[in-house]
Parts: structure tokens; C-alpha cells; sequence
């Protein structure tokens, strides 16, 4: 079968792009090149097929797995060839396939499970995350670990460095190498930023953080076996020490995914049933350093690009751990990049690495603090500094000192709002007149997920049952998340910046002075017209690009 030909004539694709897909083909077939181009759907091209083959197709997404039946065929079979058993009746089991050519499977499982096989259709995404959620996440190479340890004992990928000794063996076998790099494939598949691997009484629970939420991961309970393997792997990937049970350690890795660089910081903390480890996953071929692409609105990024081109003084961004302050502030740091301006960042640790900018990783240990790192940067001669975060008071004062110098220094803060920002820094020991002399604006933010663009329905809210200070009588309709295949049936995909611009004035500097309250602060500033974090995140919600309930979520403690 010509399968281009077929889907021409049913009017999926023109003449044009089946060409285009046949000269990419090299061995792949036609439609899943089409595909990965995006001129047509799986599920299209899939249907397509099935009436042309006689092959039924079937949608799995409320699909319930019959976990008996999925047992009557061997594990590493069903992952390797990406197949499902749905039912079994008369002696015959439908079989779910994304691929209708590939007989050598069915034929493998109908010997294997000792019955007739009955293909039919699903997208292959579907049967994968169904295989996933009821055999867990490398379930297949589970099972060869479960053999090797009841047969031949653990088999080495490699010569073990002689200095790890007998701890590493189990960690290094070639089975447990795969099953720690399937779980991180998995959670960068998933556009994971972290993955938890959390030791409990009853075994081990891995969760992936996703747009913000964590979510379980499915794995077989036979993985409790190996959870000490799966430690010792990690902390040889990291450098860390192996025989060290008893206190914290922190590590990084750094990968190469499908060409993609990925940065993972590793914290293991001794816990009551093992350690914990959470993995922060960076990638890097995802990152793009603009401030269009943080989501920051016109009337907040026009006073803030005027911000970070001043020449000295000091532009804070505050939010809790989490909240996309690095990635603002590399952003911030993109725009004003140039040949002329000598860039210089003190950070704990260097998350990314930027052409053009100079930036020095802090070593606690040894004595390199932010204060340090800033006192020996200012012999640089830099125009801009950044500070990865203001910690403490000796940090506070020098990046006061910096600013006051003809600096303009960059920073993080944790504080809930803008306003904090000024009193954080009082209570940190810093005169009052200096830190109203020297910030000269504060960005506070938060990260909220957006909709799916797929599947979101558009609404007519009940006004009554609006929060009052998102004012009633402003919108006719809003809309909520449904969930598709696409967005995995959440809902929402990625994330946006909320706002919070507070930009320093004689009156701010004033209240400063005079010690007021962040209430102060933050009151005159509503007078002046600034956003607040809730009002930024309801002017999402009001253009669809968010609901009313991540509108309360995130925003639950900014009620005005």
C-alpha cells in the first residue's frame, strides 16, 4: 500500500506535503513523518489506514486496563513492541497497536500469550501511557533486574572505579543505569522542572512536579527492591560520596537528552525510611531568555525595560522559591547585553550559562559568599552585577555599597509582594535612607498555568460567585480547563508570569524612611495604579489564557 497516496486522495494532505514527507522518509513510513510535520493528526491518519486494512480504531483515553489480561503476556514484550491487550473473548484478545504493519509483534504475542491476536488501532501515545500507568514507569527493566537477582546475580556495565568499592556495584549493573535514565527521559518528556524520589515505609514513591503540581509516577512495586541502587546510581552521576548516609549533599549532573543539554541539580537528605533525593531538572534547549516570553504585559514591561537601563541603583524580583525570579532576571540581562556593557553575576549555584556575561559560581566553603563574590567583582569594573540572592544582612549592605558606586545591581528576594521587598531589607540591618536612596524598583511574580489551547471551554460565569475584589460587573464569559490528549487530560499546558511592579518615588522613599509598614507601601502604590499579582493574573483569566481557579490558587493570599 501506498500509504501517501492514500491520504492524498482522501483529502489529509496535498500533493506538496506528501512530497515533502516522502523525501524525509529514509525507512520511517509516510504518515508518521506527516505526523511529526504536523500536517495531519495521528488519529487521522491512523483511521485512514483501519479503513483501508479493515482494522477497526479505538480511543483509549477513558480506557480501563485489564490488569489480569495485561499479565498473561511478558513485560519487556508489551514495552518493547508498544502494544496493549484490551479483551479477551472466545479464546481471541484484541490487541492495540499503533502500527498495522508491524505482524512480527502480534505474531510474538500471540505465541507468548497462547492465543490468537486480534490487532486494532490506538495512537501510539495513548497505548504508551496506559502501557506506563499500569506496569509503571521501566517496568520492563524491572523485571530484568528482578531475573538477574533470582538468576546470575547483578551483571556490570563497566569496570568500577577502584575507589567506589563495593557500594557501587549494584548501581552500576547495566539494568539499573537504564532504569535511572528512563526515569529521567520520562520526567523530560513530561516538561517535569523536578523529580522526587521519596523513601517511605511502605516503599518508594516517585512524583514529578509539572507546571507547578506534582503529579505520581506510575512504577512497579518490585522497584522497592532496588531503591538503594537507585541512590548509589545517582550519587555516582552527581560525584557524590556513596558510603555517606547520615547528612544533606548536594550535586549536579549534566546530560545530553536526544541532543538536548539538561543541567540536573541533585538534594539527598537522609530520611527516616532512606534517602530522598529531589532532582531539579534544567533544560537548557527549552529556555528562552526574552522578557515577550515570560509573559510580561506591555503596561509592566515598558516602566521595567526603563528600569534595568538605568545606570546605577538597585532592581529587585521577589517570589517564593520557584517563580521564574532567575529566569526574569537572565532576561532582563539579554536585553541590556551588549559590547559596551561589562556583565558581571555572583550565583549559588549558576543555573545558566550566557555568552557575553561574566558569571562566578559561589563556594560557601571556602569563604566565596555573595558578599565576597560582589567585594572582589567591583575590582572588575563591571556596569551591571547581578546577585543571585540577598540572603542576609552582609550581602544587603554590599550590594547598597555597590549600587551607591555607580552600579546597577540585579537581585532576588523572598518576600511575598513588592512592598516587603523595602521592609525585608530594614529588618535585614540596612538604614533605612539607604535602601530608599538606592532600589529603585521591585518586581514581585508568580508562575500560573495556562489553559490548553486545544481543549479549554469558554463559560458564562455566575457573577454572585466571584471573588468581590475581582470586580462583578466586568466580564460576560471566562473559561476552564477539559483536558485532552495533548495536555495529557489536565487541562493546562505550561506556564505565565504574574506581575507586580512597584516603582520607587519620593513618597515611597518617605515611608522608607519613616519606617512605614509594607501595608503603607503597598497602599500609596494602588494609588499610583499599580498591578498587584491578583489583578495581573485576572487580567489572564479575563483573555483566556487562565482560569478563575489558578486565579485563586496562586493569588489566594494577595486579596487586596
Amino acid at each position: 500500500m501506498e500509504i501517501g497516496g492514500l491520504l492524498l486522495r482522501r483529502g489529509l494532505i496535498d500533493q506538496q506535503q506528501m512530497e515533502s514527507a516522502r523525501s524525509k522518509a529514509n525507512g520511517k513510513r509516510v504518515d508518521q513523518i506527516l505526523v511529526e510535520m504536523g500536517a495531519i493528526r495521528e488519529e487521522d491518519a491512523l483511521r485512514a489506514l483501519g479503513e483501508e486494512l479493515g482494522i477497526p480504531f479505538v480511543d483509549l483515553k477513558n480506557f480501563q486496563v485489564d490488569m489480569p489480561l495485561i499479565s498473561r503476556f511478558p513485560t519487556t514484550a508489551i514495552f518493547r513492541h508498544e502494544v496493549l491487550p484490551l479483551e479477551a473473548m472466545d479464546g481471541r484478545v484484541r490487541m492495540a497497536t499503533s502500527d498495522p504493519f508491524d505482524l512480527e509483534a502480534l505474531d510474538e504475542l500471540s505465541s507468548l500469550g497462547g492465543c490468537r491476536v486480534d490487532p486494532v488501532l490506538a495512537c501510539r501515545q495513548e497505548i504508551v501511557d496506559l502501557i506506563k500507568g499500569s506496569l509503571g514507569v521501566g517496568g520492563d527493566t524491572i523485571n530484568e533486574l528482578v531475573a538477574q537477582r533470582s538468576e546470575e546475580g547483578v551483571e556490570l556495565l563497566e569496570d568500577l572505579p577502584s575507589e567506589l568499592g563495593e557500594l557501587a556495584e549494584e548501581a552500576q549493573a547495566a539494568s539499573v543505569i537504564r532504569l535511572v535514565n528512563e526515569l529521567l527521559i520520562e520526567a523530560l518528556e513530561q516538561r517535569a522542572s523536578d523529580v522526587h524520589v521519596e523513601p517511605g515505609e511502605h516503599g518508594l514513591t516517585i512524583r514529578n512536579r509539572i507546571d507547578g503540581m506534582l503529579r505520581p509516577q506510575p512504577v512497579p512495586p518490585e522497584i522497592n527492591h532496588f531503591a538503594s541502587a537507585i541512590v548509589t546510581r545517582l550519587k555516582i552521576m552527581s560525584r557524590l560520596n556513596i558510603a555517606e548516609k547520615r547528612l544533606p549533599q548536594d550535586g549536579r549532573i549534566k546530560l545530553r537528552v536526544s541532543g538536548r543539554d539538561v543541567d540536573v541539580r541533585v538534594s539527598i537528605i537522609p530520611m527516616i525510611h532512606g534517602e530522598g533525593i529531589v532532582l531539579r531538572l534544567l533544560d537548557k534547549g527549552r529556555m528562552v531568555f526574552n522578557l515577550a516570553s515570560v509573559g510580561m504585559p506591555l503596561e509592566v514591561a515598558e516602566p521595567f525595560q526603563e528600569l534595568i537601563s538605568l545606570p546605577h541603583g538597585i532592581v529587585l524580583v521577589t517570589g517564593p522559591t520557584g517563580s521564574g525570579k532567575t529566569t526574569t532576571l537572565y532576561s532582563a540581562l539579554n536585553e541590556i547585553k551588549s559590547p559596551e556593557t561589562k556583565i558581571v553575576t555572583v550565583e549559588d549555584p549558576v543555573e545558566y550559562h550566557m555568552d557575553g556575561i561574566s558569571q562566578i559560581q559561589v563556594h560557601t566553603k571556602i569563604g566565596l559568599t555573595f558578599a565576597a563574590g560582589l567585594r572582589s567583582i567591583l575590582r572588575h569594573d563591571p556596569d551591571v552585577v547581578l546577585i543571585g540572592e540577598i540572603r542576609d544582612g552582609e550581602t544587603a549592605t554590599s550590594a547598597i555599597q555597590a549600587s551607591l558606586t555607580g552600579h546597577l545591581v540585579f537581585s532576588t528576594l523572598h518576600t511575598n509582594d513588592a512592598p516587603s521587598a523595602f521592609t525585608r531589607l530594614i529588618d535585614m540591618g540596612v538604614e533605612p535612607y539607604l535602601v530608599a536612596s538606592t532600589v529603585e524598583g521591585v518586581l514581585a511574580q508568580r508562575l500560573i498555568r495556562e489553559l490548553c489551547p486545544k481543549c479549554r471551554e469558554e463559560y458564562q460565569p455566575d457573577r454572585d460567585k466571584l471573588p468581590p475584589d475581582l470586580g462583578r460587573d466586568s466580564v460576560d464569559r471566562l473559561w476552564r480547563p477539559v483536558g485532552c490528549r495533548v495536555c495529557r487530560d489536565v487541562g493546562y499546558t505550561n506556564r505565565t508570569g504574574v506581575f507586580e511592579l512597584l516603582l520607587n518615588d519620593p513618597q515611597v522613599r518617605k515611608l522608607c524612611v519613616n519606617r512605614a509598614s509594607a501595608g503603607d507601601i503597598r497602599d500609596h502604590a494602588l494609588k499610583q495604579g499599580m498591578l498587584t499579582l491578583r489583578q495581573s493574573a485576572w487580567e489572564k483569566a479575563k483573555i483566556g489564557i487562565t482560569s478563575l481557579d489558578e486565579v485563586v490558587r496562586i493569588t489566594r493570599g494577595d486579596v487586596t
